[in-house]
């Protein structure tokens, strides 16, 4: 019998990825038990979410992380 497997179980660590469950975009950092653990592009803490929530980023997604990170750098200084 063939194993079933979520869409985020073929993801490779440093991935960016969108989660569903949060709305969140975050780069995969690893696994821990059935979960996966992201955070954000720029830092942060990281959270947990479902491998059936996480999919590659898309493109939009790509772009707003490079528009925030823009952002920050104009705010920063």
């Amino acid at each position: 019998m063939a194993s079933k497997q979520g869409r985020g179980e073929q993801l490779v660590v440093g991935t960016l990825v969108a989660d569903s469950g949060t709305g969140r975009v975050g780069v995969l950092m690893g696994r821990v038990g059935p979960r996966m653990q992201l955070r954000p592009p720029h830092g942060g803490l990281e959270w947990e979410a479902e491998p059936d929530n996480v999919e590659p980023a898309t493109t939009l997604d790509e772009l707003r992380v490079k528009v925030t990170e823009i952002n920050l750098r104009r705010v920063r200084g």
